[in-house]
Order: structure tokens, then sequence, then C-alpha cells
């Protein structure tokens, strides 16, 4: 059969609003996708329904499809997205009204299933991870639009490649490679040079968005339309593969992908071919979202200017720390930013902040903001803040569970009305760690220096809950050689001192030349709570490069 060309435009609630447009307009495609969802904007889109039941889906969706509904039809292009959020029924029937509106003849039709909040007491959103086959079955049935709700990112390529090929569950490989082709869609422009560790080998100034060539076999090339901004080569690539991962297992509920098989060639310009992944069954258990809120936070930063910074620090602490004593949650941090003999004042000066949380709102609020606005003439000489403490405002806490599917009414809603429910896995297996793969031979011994580990390794960062994973990739042979050897998982702690005393698992990629760092609870409750200076790890990967090892010089 034909190849698949999937199309992303959107990798979160937020992205380019002109993508979905430039998508359609700058090359040919057959669907186009469109990832609005993450564990922050569940919460978004709970407290959004608390205020209005019929809210609840990403509005910016349906502002893009005013714009590019029509573009679309007339260029026959299927639409698909999670943009449904926590109300996909609610989205279909916004979008049907729109194409009335508009005088456009699509099919709407929507996934459902997912959402388990009833069942867990307590919780804002709490929604099972979907796969792809109820997609596959809007898709099927002849929809040109499917929004669904909480599906798994990759989902929404896997489902459009099952109905263009006609692929069974049961035919893992392919499934795989299809996972692993989505994953690399789901973040838009990160697969195109956006946020990559060496942005300088190209012009990523506006990076086009990446489209799938998909085989019949689950192989496929990575790509984007010619002429678009950023570039794809394998460390692109490889950067989106590693992000958000973790083991050589990467489970999901239709299929588990395994990473430690996925093969990167480079194709030619802007073209990467992906291809000898290996599927495997997927678990028993769906994964589980739980987004409640957890209280209310509030912050305010301090400015040191000058000398005696550790002075003035403890200062201000023992002036607020009595009116903090009920607080549930005080935290306090001293950023050195400022440089001695300094030519500015900004440089000269220091950042202290201070974060409190409490299920109370007056605690963190009023409490706090009125004992440090009377510090404004009763402090450390220079004394200022960047802004002044608000009333204290909700954050939301994430937690991971897992349910028998059995427990999941997995539902397609075609556009004619008719509900089809999606059978699970007819095949199951209980997830379990790859055996470790043989290390790579060391180098031979020779000269080395003190440099950042940046110059031979790329990295990017970033959540899974109170998680982070970074991954790290070296580029060339000789550079994962040694890179094998050298970041072990106790050389990683020693270079983050933020992760000592934190359980830190390495999981080796050899045929990505590739270390992938998980480091449980370092996000405390999840990216909602703040609970540390990067709440996503973002930059985790970018500290790390920054780092100094001895490197060998054959490599610099």
């Amino acid at each position: 059969m034909s190849v698949l060309r999937v199309g992303n435009a959107s990798g979160f609630y937020g992205d380019r609003f002109d993508a979905m447009r430039e998508m359609l307009t700058d090359g040919p495609l057959d669907v186009l996708t469109g990832d609005y969802l993450a564990e922050l904007t569940m919460l978004i889109l709970g407290r959004d329904r608390l205020k209005n039941p019929d809210a609840g889906y990403a509005r910016t969706f349906l502002r893009q499809l005013e714009e590019c509904l029509g573009l679309a039809h007339d260029r026959g292009v299927r639409i698909v997205s999670n943009a449904g959020g926590l109300n996909p029924a609610g989205l279909a029937a916004a979008v049907r009204a729109l194409a009335d509106r508009l005088g456009i003849p699509v099919r709407v039709a929507h996934v459902e299933g997912d959402d388990l909040t009833a069942a867990h007491p307590g919780t804002l959103a709490a929604h099972a991870y979907l796969g792809g086959f109820g997609i596959a079955e809007c898709l099927c049935a002849g929809a040109d639009v499917v929004v669904t709700g909480r599906v798994t990112d990759a989902a929404l390529v896997t489902g459009p490649a099952a109905a263009h090929f006609g692929w069974a569950p049961t035919e893992y490989d392919r499934l795989a490679g299809a996972v692993v082709a989505g994953h690399l869609l789901e973040c838009g422009a990160q697969t195109t040079g956006g946020n990559y560790a060496f942005f300088q080998d190209g012009d990523v100034r506006r990076p086009g968005f990446p489209l799938a060539e998909i085989h019949a076999d689950g192989s496929s090339v990575i790509t984007k339309h010619d002429g678009t901004g950023g570039f794809v080569d394998t460390g692109t690539v490889t950067a989106q593969l590693l992000y958000e991962t973790g083991a050589a297992r990467y489970a999901g509920p239709d299929v588990t992908a395994r990473l430690d098989t996925v093969r990167l060639t480079q194709d030619g310009p802007d073209r990467v071919r992906v291809e000898g992944v290996r599927g495997e069954a997927p678990p028993p258990t769906l994964k589980v979202g739980l987004n409640r809120l957890g209280g209310f936070r509030n912050e305010v930063t301090f400015v040191l200017t000058g000398l005696d910074v550790e002075a003035k620090a403890a200062l201000v602490r023992a002036q607020l720390e009595p009116a903090l004593g009920k607080a549930a949650d005080v935290r306090w941090e001293l950023v050195r930013t400022d440089r001695p003999d300094a030519p500015t004042e900004e440089s000269a000066s220091a950042l202290l902040r201070l974060v409190v949380r409490d299920a109370e709102q007056q605690v963190v609020g009023r409490t706090l903001s009125g004992a440090a606005v009377e510090l404004a003439l009763a402090s450390y000489p220079g004394f200022h803040v960047l802004a002044p403490p608000g009333k204290g405002a909700p954050y939301g806490v994430f937690e991971a569970a897992h349910v028998p599917r059995s427990t999941v009414a997995h539902v397609a809603v075609l556009h004619d009305g008719r509900r089809v429910p999606v059978p699970g896995a007819q095949d199951t297996a209980v997830l379990t760690d790859v055996a470790e793969p043989p290390p790579p031979e060391p180098l031979p011994p020779g000269p080395a220096r003190s440099a950042p580990l940046g110059l031979v390794a790329g990295a990017r960062s970033g959540d899974k809950g109170g998680n982070a994973n970074v991954g790290v990739w070296a580029r060339t042979d000789d550079a994962w050689r040694w890179l094998a050897h050298e970041l072990t998982a106790d050389r990683f702690r020693e270079l983050l001192p933020e992760t000592r005393d934190l359980p830190v698992t390495r999981h080796p990629l050899p045929n990505l030349r590739a270390l992938n760092f998980v480091v449980e609870g370092i996000l405390g409750e999840g990216v909602a709570a703040q609970h540390r200076f990067d709440p996503q790890a973002k930059a985790l990967g970018e500290w790390l490069r920054a780092r100094h090892l001895d490197i060998p010089e054959a490599l610099l």
C-alpha cells in the first residue's frame, strides 16, 4: 500500500497558531495531527470545567479550524487531535457546528471512555491513556475529523496508520514502528531543531513542523516540508526519541515498543529513516493520570545587591520566619547571580527566592504578603523584590496510577452517532526490565583535559509526573565508547548534586549511542506543584552538558 504522510501542527496547548495552516499549504499530507494535552494541561482544563461544565477542551483548536477546515477538506487531509481534553463529545459538537456555519461537508467523530474521574474521588481529573484503535475505527468509518480525550500522544499516529494499512492489534512490530514515529512527531518542532542541544548546526529561528512518511512495515522517514525552517538529522531525531522516555521497553496501551531496537540513518537532507523497531504485547494495565488541587502557593524573590549577600539573606529569613510558622511548606533558595566588582547593578545582585505552600489560601496569601511588604523600610540595605507577593494561587498535584484494562470502556463514536466499543488488547505481558547490554570497548588510554560534557554529547530532559529523565547521546562512535564507561549513575549524581539523594537509574541504548537517566522524585508532585526552579526539568540536560569532566583530548 502507499506511504502514509502524517504531519503534526501542535506539540502543546499554546503552540504556534499558524502551524496548522502552514502544514496544510506547504506540502502534501494525508493526515494532520495535533497534540494539545500534557499533565499540566489536564489540570488547566479541569479548572476550566469547574467554571463551565461545557468547557474542558482546547479552544485554540476550534479557532485554528475556523481558518483551516475548508483548506483541509479541499486537500483531502484528515485531522486527528486530542484537543478534546476532558470533553471530546463537546468539542466534536462544536466542530460540527463550525462546519455547518462555514458550509463545509465534513464528518466528525470522537473517542471517549478515558474519563475515570468518578471512580477516583477527590481528583479534579482522572483519565486513562487510551491507544489508537478507537481513532482507527472512526477513520475506517469515514471520518474527516477525529477528536479524542486522553490518548497517548503516539496514538494520534498509530490510529491513522492502523486504519490506513489495516494492521491487526497483534502486529506488534508495525505498531511499535508507528509508536516511535508518533513519539517523534508529538512535540512538533523539537524534531526539526527546536530546543536542540546543537541548535547552531542550522537555522532554527522559525523551525517547520515535522511529518512522518510511514510504510506498511511500520518503518518511517521523519522529515519536514521543503522550504520550511529548521533541520532534521539523526541528532534532532535522537534528541526527541529520548525525550520523556525511560527504559528500553516503552510501554503503551497498544504495544510495548523496544527503544533499544530503533535504528536511525540519514536518508538525505532533512530526512531520517527510522527502522528495525521491535514490538511486544502491551502491559495488562492502563496508565491513569490523576490530577487534584494540592492547596495554595505563593512566592516572592528578594534582590540582594552588593556586599554581605549571605548576611542579608540571613536577616530577611530571620525577619520573615515567625510569620511563616503556620505554613505547611516553606522553601528558601539563594541564587548567587552576583559578581564581585560588577559593572552593572543587576550583575551585582543575587536572588533570594521564597516559596510557601499550604492548604489555606490566607496562610500563603495575606500572611506572607503583609509580612514581606512591612519589611520595605526595615530590613537589609537596598531592600527590594522582583514583584510583590500576590494572594496565593492554587497549585495542582499529578500522580500516575494503573488500572485493569477491563475497567476502561474505550468507545469510538462515529460521525453518524453509532457507538462502537473498542476491544482491549488480545495479549498482554507484564513489563520487565531489559537485560543491560554489554558496554562498548573503552577508548585506549591517552591525554585528557577538563572540559564541558556538552562538547562531545547532546542531552534532552523532561518530566513524567514527579520524575525527570535526561537522555544523553554521543555524536561519534569514539565518544560513545568513552561516554558509556564514564557517565555512570553515580557519576551523574556527582555532576548534578541536586540528584545525590535521589534514585537514579541508567538505561543504555547502544543503537542510539545514548544513555537515558531517570531521576525519581526530583519534581516532587509534578509540574503543577512547581517543586523546583525548573519545574518540568526542561534544562536539567543542559546543566549536565555544562558540567566539566576529564575528556580525552582525542574527542575534543
